[in-house]
This record gives C-alpha cells, sequence and structure tokens, in this order.
C-alpha cells in the first residue's frame, strides 16, 4: 500500500463509494445491512468471490480479482462465447446452492414499486407514454410466483470478471437474496441481447425466454429514477431507454 500512486475511484454517490487503492477494493456504504448482507453472501457462495481482507464498519476492504469484467452496459464485451457461456455455468451453480437464510423482494414489492415508477416517468415526461406502457404490458409477464432461488440480486455484467475464458470472481453482494432465476439471466445480458444464446447454453436449463425480455423492461423500468437520481444517464447508448425501445 505504501507504494502506491494514486487513488481510483470506481463510483460514488450519496448512498455508497467504491475507491481503488493499488490491489485493493476500498466500499463504503453508508447502510451497514448491505454490507453484512454482502459478506455473508460472499461466504456461503458457492461460486468465486473477491477475498475480504479486513472489515472496519462502514469500509470493507476487498482484494482485486484477476482479470476483467465480462462487458460494460452500452458497450460491446470483447469477451468470447466461451466466457459468456461459463458466466451461464457459474450463475447456474449459484442458483443450484441452497437458499441464503434471509428473504428477497416479494411480488406485491416489485408490482407496487413498477406501479410508482413509471408513474413518475410519465408524471415527470422523462419517457413517452407509449414507451412506459408497452414495456410495462411486457414487464408484467415477470410479476408471477416463482420458484425461489440463490440470486445475487444485480448480476451486472461489469460484475463478473474473466480471464480469457474463465469466470475468476463475482463482484457486489449487496443485493443478494432469495428470487427468481430469471432475473439473474436477465440482469446479466440487459443490453447485451446477443450474448443470451450463449448465457443459457452454460446455465443448462430450460430457459423461457419472453421471462428474460419481461424482467428487461422491468429492470429498466425500476431503475431509471435511481440512476438519474443520482447522477448516471440511462438514456446512453445501449443502456436502459435503449432496451425498452427494443421491446417496441
Amino acid at each position: 500500500m505504501a507504494a502506491v500512486q494514486e487513488v481510483d475511484v470506481v463510483v460514488a454517490h450519496r448512498e455508497r463509494a467504491t475507491l481503488r487503492v493499488g490491489d485493493v477494493f476500498l466500499k463504503i456504504d453508508a447502510d451497514l445491512g448491505r454490507t453484512d448482507v454482502e459478506v455473508e453472501a460472499m461466504a456461503i457462495a458457492p461460486v468465486p468471490t473477491p477475498e475480504v481482507l479486513w472489515r472496519r464498519p462502514p469500509v470493507l476492504a476487498l482484494a482485486a480479482l484477476p482479470g476483467r469484467a465480462l462487458g460494460r452496459l452500452g458497450e460491446p464485451s470483447a469477451a468470447s462465447s466461451t466466457a459468456w457461456a461459463a458466466a451461464g455455468a457459474t450463475v447456474r451453480a449459484l442458483h443450484d446452492a441452497p437458499l441464503p437464510p434471509w428473504p428477497g423482494r416479494s411480488l406485491d414489492e416489485l408490482a407496487t414499486q413498477l406501479d410508482g415508477e413509471c408513474e413518475w416517468l410519465v408524471t415527470n415526461n422523462v419517457l413517452p407514454i407509449d414507451l412506459v406502457t408497452r414495456n410495462r404490458h411486457v414487464a408484467e409477464a415477470a410479476l408471477r410466483p416463482w420458484t425461489p432461488v440463490f440470486t445475487h440480486g444485480d448480476l451486472q455484467i461489469a460484475h463478473v470478471f474473466v480471464d480469457g475464458d474463465e469466470i475468476t470472481g463475482v463482484l457486489d453482494w449487496s443485493e443478494a437474496g432469495r428470487g427468481d432465476a430469471l432475473f439473474d439471466l436477465a440482469t446479466l445480458t440487459l443490453g447485451h441481447e446477443e450474448r443470451l444464446g450463449d448465457v443459457v447454453a452454460g446455465y443448462g436449463a430450460d430457459v423461457d425466454l419472453d421471462l428474460i425480455r419481461a424482467w428487461w423492461s422491468l429492470r429498466s423500468l425500476l431503475a431509471i429514477r435511481w440512476l438519474v437520481e443520482h447522477g448516471f444517464d440511462p438514456s446512453s447508448p445501449g443502456c436502459e431507454v435503449d432496451v425498452l425501445r427494443a421491446r417496441m
């Protein structure tokens, strides 16, 4: 650490920040409960995760993972089809694991949140009403009973690291819990629809692709207000607004 020349800000907003100092990531979270979930989820998940170096609330120190992210939302992924299939296999291993001891979001919670976010998007003229209405209709298919599995809860491609064709680890477990397996698969492939076949092949189970598309719409509708209020741009090319437009 003494030889470090600079500190890189990975992400920062009013709820949390992540800094990189050499080969160490420092995560600072105002919600200690999220960090509790992250640490416990990494301890019990049957997939590669970062090594916890130390924890001194509100700071969690994690060792850097080898390799690089599978990709970034809004950018083409340079990872191979084999690497994407390996990501699918990693997700399947997680979903086949025993359930975590804490719950996830309920159907009623999601339905209520969808109502509120769609109303906000239309009332504040953030998106055209026809775009919201169409995607809400698509999204509602995801709101059906499911058999809960151990889900990551925020399985963005930037949270999955690869070295060549091998998965070296999965980051950011603060949203982990019991949930719908298809939500993780949809989050992983959000904005990278062309990679869905590779992921499903690696996952190795029958997957309802229409429900994946429903989760793409649902996740995007739920995320836009948070992104706007925290300084991110969901209308950037290939990001959430483009995901919604693809359903028209």
